[in-house]
């Protein structure tokens, strides 16, 4: 199995949805595996709100904990096999991690474009996710999946470019995000931007940035994506190292962890990107410019994988079932699956024992019918 981490840029003359146009966009992307001759054995992995491209395989520096961040499903003689099909997974429009986003040079100016650079949604995404592809000579796309905002953008393929896509697996995701969603990242937002250190998006890459802002909004994120349970069972109302619980400074167990996960996020997200891909998350609606959500589905060809997780409170089952019973409508052939689990939102992305199930759905679903 072949694999490699490349960068390339791309004649993108495309009209971003809510105006503006990039001449040309750089994209970064990993690739695993070998193209067939007719083109047609590429699975397109879409990428979770801050994950990078770098989806399998082991780090070059040999960090553990940079490894890639879906390596129990992406690989050789796993679910998504990359010794029988070609695996592109790319960093997303409006990102900091290689594809053109807020920290990319304005060619205009030479200096980054920051919060001059358009307004990122889905749709855009996807939109230079197809060019990629064109540009490595797929033909068709054997399968496209996410989990998350990857799973919204793996969607938006289904619906966008019909004739495309074989199959589509959508996990822990729906049509758009509830409300209450919502109302976290709008205060994730506002963390960043009520930091003296924003300056409206203007502040020096190499200098004082917003990163106090940004490890809030880090903080209030990751509540959604654990469970209740889960985080009673992990840390309950423990005080960390044997702390008598009197004064402000006093650390809950919780407080802990979401500190030290914060304080690994700063130094590798850039918070007006953070800003842009979490507004294209809270903007995704299936159902825009269609009379109904069975109306936008109607368009897709695909057959479909939903699977939800039952303690996943910020795309619920629910959600999940939604869009099955829509996809049933048209008569699409579509599997569904809930996995029990507690993990919450975040479990597609852990190797944890009751996820082998996601990994055997995956697995049949790729299957050659």
């Amino acid at each position: 199995m072949s694999s490699q981490q490349e960068m390339v840029l791309l004649d993108f003359d495309h009209e971003f949805k809510l105006g503006g146009r990039l001449p040309k966009a750089e994209v970064h992307f990993e690739t695993h595996g070998t193209l067939s001759p007719d083109g047609d054995n590429a699975i397109l992995v879409c990428t979770p709100l801050t994950m990078d491209s770098h989806v399998s395989g082991e780090d070059p520096s040999g960090d553990p904990k940079k490894a890639g961040w879906w390596n129990f499903l992406v690989g050789a003689g796993l679910a998504v096999d990359t010794d029988r099909h070609f695996v592109i997974c790319s960093n997303v429009l409006g990102g900091c991690k290689g594809t053109s986003g807020p920290t990319s040079l304005n060619p205009d100016t030479n200096e980054p474009y920051r919060t001059g650079f358009p307004e990122v949604r889905v749709e855009d995404m996807v939109a230079l996710q197809k060019k990629l592809i064109d540009h490595l000579g797929v033909k068709k796309l054997y399968a496209v999946v996410g989990g998350s905002l990857g799973g919204m953008q793996a969607l938006q393929w289904a619906v966008a470019f019909p004739d495309m896509v074989e199959r589509c697996i959508a996990i822990a995701t729906g049509s758009r995000l509830s409300c209450q969603g919502l109302a976290f990242d709008v205060v994730g937002r506002q963390c960043i931007t009520s930091d003296p250190n924003w300056k409206d998006g203007e502040y020096p890459l190499d200098g004082e940035d917003p990163v106090g802002g940004l490890a809030l909004a880090r903080m209030i994120g990751h509540i959604t994506y654990i469970s209740k349970n889960i985080m009673d069972q992990k840390f309950g109302r423990r005080l960390q190292d044997g702390q008598k619980g009197e004064g402000f400074a006093t650390q809950f167990a919780v407080e802990s962890f979401l500190k030290y996960n914060s304080e690994r996020f700063i130094h590798r997200f850039d918070p007006n990107s953070y800003l842009y891909l979490s507004k294209a998350m809270d903007t995704f609606d299936l159902e825009e410019g269609f009379n109904s959500l069975q109306e936008s589905l109607s368009r897709a060809k695909s057959r479909f994988l939903i699977i939800s997780f039952s303690s996943d409170w910020l795309f619920t089952p629910e959600d999940s079932i939604q869009l099955a019973s829509c996809l049933l409508q048209h008569r699409l052939p579509v599997t569904y699956a809930n996995i029990e689990t507690e993990l919450g939102h975040d479990a597609f992305l852990i190797d944890a024992p009751e996820i082998q199930s996601m990994k055997r759905l995956v697995r049949g679903f790729l299957e050659p019918k």
